[in-house]
């Protein structure tokens, strides 16, 4: 299989699957998560080639003379995400089988998840900057059909609205900040330019590139400002919000950061706009998740909280804080990917997601609450989970921050201890508080909600004891592809007591106690008042300003350009067409037209132009219709005149025809019209006489401006040289018209046809009246 197959193919299961499900019905999930967990099997393959320092590169010309090609690669930084995405994809299939059993659209939700992973994919493998971008674009596209995929609710499609302005805008930023990298660099290679990057770094347009860049990741990582639309994306389907919005989807913009950090990174400007942005969002993601009541909410706010750290990290740029960003992303995808499937399935089995009302569900769903807890373990770091381990690795990073070390540790310290809380908040409040009443009806879940937070709460439990079988290389490799310099990464599960080991102490102790005493501080009232404080200023606020203040503009710029009126629309396009055409004549270097200009006019060319100037004349202030028709006749004849003396009979033969034709037309027409009448007031006839002499005589300044330089034609010689080897015919003229101006030619065809169907549609509709 090839690496092009594994990422494409999910695109042609995702066609599929509706069928499938018609067939397989109630079996389809634990079909189709076959799929991507053979993808897992395959892509770990490429393990032991990315440990040692290789990459797979795969390439096909697809626009070259763009530099564009459809190309992938593998190497230890896209292994480790597309391992998450496939493995976690697998869980989350088999998950939404059973979560979503019998809804009527369920076929269409496995086509569009599994659409999500092949594009995803598709963005961690791409070999090419813009073969990259079309994968993130289409990550926000069926990301917007997942989020929304219960489109009867209102708050549905609000979201989903709401995550694809967000995400489509700086996926447009981030494409502006694309192209001036192939620009600057010559290429849009993703090898070239992780081995070119200084090229980058020293062009001019560096400061514009490196922001155009992080609109782009933070837009689609939830950082501050931009973080808003993450909670309000959990109205989707719990797996959506297990797989997009914990493991794959936000990361995506930390992955463009990682990757292209050898290019962009290194500098002041990289270092103070990254780790600010990740630093304010840790804070207040963590802060701002401990005042929720709805368990995916507050899954969501602690996981920008997580991106922001990544975030964070990555903007260190050192090789301890690479490393722990590697490991914090694998930790991360585990434990939050099996909080959320556990929040799915206690509100499957209790009927709420609402902290305030849950408790006691342990007796009922043991198998849940044990994966709960290993996962709540694992985000808080409490020995031996793997989040242990990453949480003094954290810390370690931080305190040898190069600038404000000691800033940022307090930061990560303050997170960290509202994490805590949060872990026992979602992981233990709900099994082990006091039981409700209300949830006397819970039970147990069916094996396929429970498989996928087992799993993965297990494997951080297993990762944590054993981290050599799999972490180690896993993270070496990943770690390599960004720092080549690394040779390998070991992560033990005790390293004695030091600093480290103290912070790790001081934060789990400070979490516990958060946790304890969480009802005494979160009294409604407190939480009402805060929330209610805080929207006035949020950038949820001024998200919605923004969407109403664009509605009013889109429905006065319709009122104002596209009010009916065919009159304005012309008026439009032509004073339009005079200033921009007017302004670039003026520009220096153009020929210009001077009094000296000599123009060789003959008497017999000189009484057709007067003719037609005089029959102008009168087809625009006769009140007499057949007159105006027999003027514009005469226009059209006196230019097929002008087009023989200047030796092109084709033209005029097809000028003759025309003309005839539509005099012939109109007079057949004229007698159903009523008689003119005046429906322009004298100031707007003076305002169109006035447009109409402009337009007509920037044309003739055009036309002589044209003349006035020299002249000499390329196209000509080109034509005559290039019209039989090319085109197979020695007629220029039949070769023009049909090859090198082949689609003109065609779309003219196509307007006549189209003018065609529309006449014989009228004539139809006046005689069934």
């Amino acid at each position: 299989m090839s690496i092009v197959l594994a990422c494409l193919s999910g695109f042609a299961l995702a066609v599929a699957s509706p069928w499938l499900y018609r067939l397989a019905r109630g079996a389809t999930g634990w079909l189709l998560a076959l799929f991507p967990a053979g993808l897992f099997l395959y892509f770990s393959s490429f393990l032991g080639t990315c440990i040692a320092g290789n990459a797979v590169y795969t390439a096909y010309p697809w626009i070259p003379t763009l530099g564009i090609d459809l190309a992938f690669f593998i190497d230890g930084l896209s292994l480790l995400f597309a391992l998450i995405i496939t493995g976690i994809g697998a869980l989350v299939i088999l998950y939404a089988g059973e979560y979503l059993h019998g809804h009527p659209h369920l076929g269409r939700f496995y086509a569009i998840i599994l659409t999500f992973m092949a594009s995803m994919l598709g963005v961690v493998m791409a070999g090419n900057l813009i073969t990259m971008f079309i994968f993130w674009e289409l990550t926000s596209i069926s990301s917007f059909l997942l989020i929304g995929f219960d489109h009867q609710r209102e708050q549905s499609r609000a979201a989903a609205l709401q995550a694809l302005l967000v995400t489509g805008a700086g996926g447009l930023a981030m494409l502006a900040g694309l192209l001036l990298i192939g620009q600057a660099n010559g290429t849009f290679a993703l090898p070239h330019l992780l081995s070119q990057g200084g090229a980058v770094r020293q062009h001019p347009l560096y400061l514009p590139i490196l922001l155009l860049i992080l609109l782009g990741a933070f837009t689609k990582s939830a950082q501050v400002p931009f973080h808003f639309w993450l909670p309000g994306a959990m109205e989707a389907p719990t797996p959506v919000s297990a797989y997009l919005h914990s493991a794959t989807m936000v990361k995506a913009g930390v992955y463009l950061l990682v990757r292209l950090g050898p290019v962009l990174g290194g500098t002041e400007a990289w270092h103070y706009l990254v780790t600010t942005a990740g630093a304010v969002t840790m804070v207040i993601g963590a802060v701002l998740a401990l005042w929720q009541t709805d368990l995916k909410r507050i899954l969501a706010y602690s996981t920008v909280s997580t991106l922001g750290t990544l975030v964070l990290l990555i903007g260190l740029d050192t090789s301890l804080s690479i490393k722990a960003a590697m490991v914090f992303l694998l930790v991360h995808a585990l434990y939050k990917g099996a909080l959320f499937l556990v929040a799915g399935a206690v509100d499957h089995a209790a009927g709420s997601r609402d902290i305030t009302q849950l408790g006691g569900l342990a007796r009922a769903m043991p198998i849940t609450a044990t994966a709960a807890v290993l996962a709540a373990l694992s985000m808080a770091g409490f020995p031996p989970m793997l989040g242990f381990i990453n949480k003094e690795l954290l810390y370690e990073a931080k305190l040898q921050a190069p600038r404000a070390s000691e800033l940022i540790t307090t930061l990560g310290i303050l997170a960290n201890v509202a994490l805590v809380g949060v872990a026992g908040i979602v992981g233990v409040k709900p099994f082990f508080s006091k039981r409700h009443t209300t949830l006397q009806h819970a039970h147990e879940v069916a094996p396929a909600l429970w498989i996928g937070p087992l799993v993965l709460a297990g494997w951080g439990l297993f990762n944590g004891l054993w981290p050599d079988v799999l972490v180690n290389p896993l993270i070496t490799a990943a770690v390599n592809a960004v720092q080549p310099e690394i040779t390998s990464v070991e992560l033990k599960l005790w390293h004695g007591i030091n600093p480290v080991f103290g912070l790790s102490v001081i934060t789990v102790i400070a979490g516990v106690g958060l946790f304890l005493s969480h009802d005494l501080w979160f009294r409604e009232n407190w939480r009402a008042w805060l929330l209610q404080t805080t929207s006035r200023i949020s950038p949820q606020r001024l998200y919605e300003l923004g969407l109403v203040g664009l509605n009013k503009l889109a429905r006065a710029q319709t009122r104002l350009l596209q009010n009916g009126y065919l009159r304005y629309y012309l008026l439009t396009i032509v004073a339009t067409t005079i200033g921009l055409v007017g302004y670039t004549l003026f520009m220096p270097g153009l020929p210009t037209v001077t009094t000296e200009s000599k123009l060789d006019i003959l008497v017999h060319e000189g009484v057709i132009a007067g003719i037609i100037i005089l029959a102008t004349i009168m087809a625009v202030t006769t009140r007499s219709r057949l007159a105006a028709i027999a003027a514009m006749g005469t226009v059209g004849y006196g230019v097929a005149l002008l087009y023989i003396l200047f030796s092109a009979p084709d033209l005029a033969m097809t000028q003759f025809a025309i003309e005839t034709l539509t005099v012939i037309l109109f007079v057949l027409v004229i007698y159903r019209l009523p008689r003119f009448a005046l429906l322009s007031s004298t100031p707007a006839r003076i305002r169109d006489a006035l447009v109409a002499l402009l337009a007509g005589g920037m044309m003739s300044l055009l036309v002589l401006a044209a003349v006035a330089g020299p002249f000499q034609s390329h196209l000509a010689p080109y034509f005559a040289a290039h019209s039989l080897d090319l085109a197979k015919g020695r007629n220029v003229v039949n070769v023009i018209l049909v090859d090198f101006r082949g689609f003109d030619t065609l779309g003219e065809i196509t307007v006549l046809s189209v003018a065609a169907l529309g006449i014989f549609a009228l004539l139809k509709l006046r005689k069934e009246h």
